[in-house]
């Protein structure tokens, strides 16, 4: 089974690039704050500006978090599978399985994405060159001679054991592939389980196969070309370099890495209540005396172990492990091959029964896969690590990414490819970790009256440092304190940034609403002495409900009050009618009340009364009920003297004459009625300023 040399921190068009060149990895590709707060903009800068293309995902699939699963159920025409992987080739993904119980070698076509549910094609045995039994794989591709090789391994025992080598040439999707079995030379094969094969540094491939049935390790060697016949010797079983006890114990599957030029391997122990070890086979596979270490079962973690699958991602080593007893995956997670080793039971995952094998974690996009062949039901689980929904954009394609934020606390990978697809290609992940704000005690948004000056503060006590950065109408001498005085005109939104020691930056802001109440008493007027004019202009402030002294919750309601009280209608409406005698300036407090303040603004208009002229009606009927058309007089309350009022019937007659002002006619002449008619009126006065006026005309009398 193929579980080394996939590093997942590839793009899909990636992969192929690392399996066919010297992959370059960048220690400084990018910058990236460490640790930042929830909702903290977070800023990234690549450092090559030239590359051919650019991928960034913000939030990717990363193995150290939990893996979730699906059970794709039993429509593939497994078989009692015993082993799975997969690959990726010119962009198209493909699985491989054998089936135990048929003797058949199955090809899972993914398409271009490993979410797809796959299709199958089903070689059979491979006109019976599939090995009997078969119990693993391992898929490689030979830079050489560009083609895709596939070994599997079978038997129950030295009569019944061989190795079959799958040659698919340059594509994986070649419906014709060639088949050669080694059969089993010198009867080193007894029940093998696992199988690793890889071109050394000095240009010759070798091979490893576990015999689970003696517990001994057999070197393959294929000498300059993979499409040798392979030559087979059983070097036994290695040896712990601390205690001197052998590692092997009816072993069961085998993954293997190179890491900074060395090899290592691990295999899963089913005898001995089950274990993983390591083998540390050195610089180069011809490794004559293997010896390594013994990692134990994990506080009982690792039970009966079926498979296992080795990977790399983001700089950090994964295991997955699969078990036969319990159904569970295992995964143990280590910054180098030599450890320290953490262990993290997964439980059942996608509903495991009975797991045979375990594929290569490979990366899509954003999204990590793995599959799992289940034994019991013939199932197919798929494992999935997928691109997390916390951040506000989930990836991006130029050189300058946008400044963006997530919105959860946790660790966050950020995935970042230059040059993918090429021979160039270089990839690097950083790890992100979002905090929750820390505590901070400051003023929630808050209402203020115009004109007054309040008091902004945002306290806590384990930042660094605090600064106020906006500048309208702020008190500037405090804006490096955790309080401020501020006095804004307008509604205002005040931002603050608390600085803390573990890389956290909080920006906040306090939004200040100044109130809009509003007293609009209106223009200043001149108006005639004796009339009525209405005060209150357009701009006053109106309760929403359209009352004026009750309010809903929540919401606002305005108080009126007119000063003076004098020749007003009502003083606690917006709109009163006035009719002063002479100037007089009223003043308007409009009063906003709500649930937690009170706001007053004031306005004044000036009332100016023309006494330019005498008011005197056109009629009168003595008979009428109205005190003020029963009589007849000057109506002009700025008068300050009245010299005289005389009233003349139509032949020439005095029929009446007062100096004073209160004094009016009453439609009689020595003590009786006037006949009703037209009767013709002189007056005379002077206004409170001293001006002098006069009027005459005519007034009609009526019955």
């Amino acid at each position: 089974m193929k579980k080394c040399l996939f590093i997942i921190g590839f793009l899909v068009l990636a992969l192929t690039s690392f399996m066919r060149t010297n992959m370059v990895y960048s220690q400084s590709l990018f910058n990236a704050p460490e640790t930042v707060c929830v909702h903290q903009p977070v800023t990234l800068t690549s450092n090559d500006t030239t590359a051919a293309n650019y991928y960034w995902g913000f939030c990717s699939g990363y193995l150290m978090n939990a893996p979730t699963g699906i059970n794709e159920h039993d429509s593939f025409k497994f078989k009692i599978p015993t082993n799975i992987d997969i690959v990726e080739d010119s962009g198209f993904y493909y699985g491989f399985v054998t089936n135990s119980a048929s003797r058949e070698f199955l090809r899972l076509n993914f398409g271009t994405s490993l979410s797809n549910i796959p299709s199958v094609t089903n070689f059979g045995d491979l006109t019976h060159g599939l090995p009997i039994n078969p119990s693993s794989l391992f898929i490689l591709h030979d830079d050489f001679s560009h083609h895709w090789f596939i070994f599997v391994t079978g038997g129950f025992n030295t009569s019944t054991s061989s190795i079959a080598r799958i040659d698919f040439g340059p594509h994986l999707n070649n419906p014709t592939p060639n088949i050669a079995n080694f059969g089993n030379f010198g009867n080193v094969l007894n029940y093998p389980k696992g199988i690793f094969v890889a071109q050394d540094v000095n240009d010759n491939w070798w091979g490893y196969v576990l015999n689970h049935n003696t517990s001994t390790m057999v070197r393959l060697d294929f000498s300059f070309n993979v499409s040798n016949t392979p030559r087979m010797k059983d070097i036994g079983n290695p040896v712990d370099g601390t205690s001197g006890n052998s590692l092997l114990n009816f072993p069961t599957d085998m993954a293997a890495i190179k890491d900074n030029g060395f090899w290592y391997f691990f295999a899963t122990n089913m005898g001995n209540t089950g274990s993983v070890v390591r083998l540390d086979m050195g610089t180069t596979l011809d490794t004559a005396i293997v010896m390594g270490n013994y990692m134990g079962n994990f506080a009982f973690r690792i039970d009966s172990p079926s498979s296992i699958s080795m990977n790399k991602d983001c700089g950090d080593f994964y295991l997955y492990i699969t078990d036969s007893t319990t159904s569970q995956l295992v995964g143990i997670s280590m910054p180098s091959p030599t450890g320290p080793y953490h262990a993290i039971d997964y439980s059942v995952v996608g509903g495991m029964n009975f797991p045979g094998g375990i594929s290569s974690i490979l990366r899509d996009n954003d999204n990590v896969y793995g599959f799992i062949c289940n034994d019991r039901d013939s199932t197919l689980t798929q494992i999935d690590f997928f691109q997390c929904g916390h951040s506000s954009i989930p990836s991006y394609t130029e050189v300058k990414p946008p400044v963006y934020t997530y919105d959860t606390a946790g660790v966050y990978n950020v995935y970042f490819v230059v040059n993918q697809g090429l021979p160039t290609v270089q990839v690097e992940c950083k790890q992100i970790t979002v905090v929750a704000y820390p505590p901070i005690n400051m003023n929630t948004d808050t209402t203020m009256c115009p004109g007054d000056t309040i008091k902004l503060y945002a306290v806590s006590t384990l930042a660094d440092s605090i600064r106020w950065t906006s500048t309208y109408n702020i008190d500037t001498v405090y804006l490096l304190r955790d309080s401020v005085r501020v006095f804004p005109g307008y509604d205002y939104s005040y931002k603050v940034t608390l600085y803390y020691p573990f890389g956290c930056i909080v920006d906040t802001t306090v939004k200040v609403k100044v109130s809009r109440v509003h007293a609009d008493a209106g223009p200043d007027r001149w108006m005639l002495d004796g009339s009525f004019s209405t005060l209150g202009g357009p701009y006053t402030s109106v309760s929403h409900t359209g009352e004026f002294y009750t309010y809903p919750h929540g919401d606002s309601g305005y108080y009126y009050n007119w000063q003076p009280n004098l020749y007003i209608s009502d003083t606690f409406t917006a709109n009163p009618v006035v009719n002063p005698p002479a100037d007089m300036t009223y003043y308007l407090t409009v009063t906003e009340i709500n649930d937690t303040f009170r706001c007053k603004s004031i306005d004044t208009v000036n009332v100016h009364v023309n006494c330019g002229d005498l008011y005197l009606p056109n009629a009168f009927s003595p008979n009428s009920t109205n005190v003020m058309a029963n009589t007849f007089g000057v109506l002009n309350k700025e008068i300050q003297k009245l010299n005289f009022l005389r009233i003349y019937d139509r032949w020439g007659t005095l029929v009446f004459e007062s100096g004073i002002l209160a004094q009016r006619w009453d439609g009689t002449y020595n003590g009786k009625p006037c006949e009703e008619g037209v009767y013709v009126y002189i007056a005379d006065a002077f206004c409170a300023s001293g001006k002098e006026v006069k009027k005459s005309g005519n007034v009609t009398l009526m019955r």
